[in-house]
């Protein structure tokens, strides 16, 4: 995988991946949205219980790599002169799609937010299950000062996470907002000192990850699908995620571990 772009390592039962253009404030281009994928693809292993996803040097991710923007998306112009909108539509789903990946792997994402989140970098850590900030962290969709929507999922993510009236003040603002408003509504969950975002994303991954990771995974499934359900569907998916880990040995020795009064051992089957 392009590791000049993503770096990956795991330790213990926590993989960790990296962005990793530092010099361009994580500015993220066509190779890094395909190279996401495959770092999920190498840390999704049993013994892997959370990943972490952070950005080297000094800020999360400062968006789209506007440099690259017109050679990723073809709107330098196809062949009959103007913006190459079949490739432009095709960029866009494939970044769609790597997000998409990142939401749907049955493991806890922690997004860990320092320095500049904004736009595509705010898409990116909406796409995490849950994001710790540094103080001082400044996030916000500005795609509308440019004459664009945020296309990745933001208007979607955003919209779900922090409500209708504020996804729309955001957006159609363009404001960057403060890590702190960002906890108060609800689009971070919680704000640590300046430089403590990644031992603090690790606190908060440790702790999903001592539980079993099957039951996990499928409680992140029924959240995911089923916002935005009737209360009854909803329900359904419970049941049908309940009738799975019924039987599974993970439940067998959570069940004999609560009885015997000791820490569960669970082997994610």
């Amino acid at each position: 995988m392009a590791e000049s772009v993503i770096k990956v390592r795991v330790e213990g039962e926590l993989a960790y991946i990296v962005l990793n253009r530092p010099e361009k404030r994580n500015a993220i281009n066509q190779a890094m949205l395909r190279a996401i994928p495959e770092a999920l693809d190498e840390v999704d292993r049993p013994e892997v219980r959370a990943i972490i996803i952070y950005g080297e040097g000094q800020a999360f991710s400062a968006g789209i790599d506007f440099t690259s923007l017109a050679n990723d998306t073809g709107a330098q112009g196809g062949h009959g002169g103007g913006p190459d909108m079949q490739h432009f539509r095709r960029f866009v789903a494939e970044s769609q799609a790597s997000l998409n990946r990142l939401e749907s792997i049955e493991k806890p994402v922690i997004g860990a937010l320092h320095g500049f989140v904004g736009g595509l970098g705010l898409e990116l850590a909406l796409a995490c299950d849950a994001r710790v900030a540094a103080a001082g962290a400044r996030l916000g969709m500005p795609e509308v000062r440019i004459g664009l929507v945020p296309d990745v999922g933001g208007t979607t993510r955003l919209t779900r996470t922090v409500g209708y009236a504020r996804s729309k003040e955001l957006i159609m603002t363009a404001r960057m907002i403060e890590a702190s408003e960002a906890e108060r509504i609800g689009l971070v969950n919680r704000v640590v000192a300046e430089g403590a975002h990644i031992a603090a994303a690790e606190e908060l991954a440790r702790e999903m990850a001592r539980n079993a990771p099957i039951a996990v995974g499928l409680a992140k499934r029924i959240i995911d699908k089923g916002h935005g359900l009737d209360k009854m569907t909803f329900q359904e998916l419970e049941v049908l995620a309940q009738s799975s880990l019924i039987g599974t040995e993970d439940f067998r020795e959570g069940a004999a571990a609560l009885a015997q009064r000791r820490e569960p051992r669970f082997k994610g089957r």
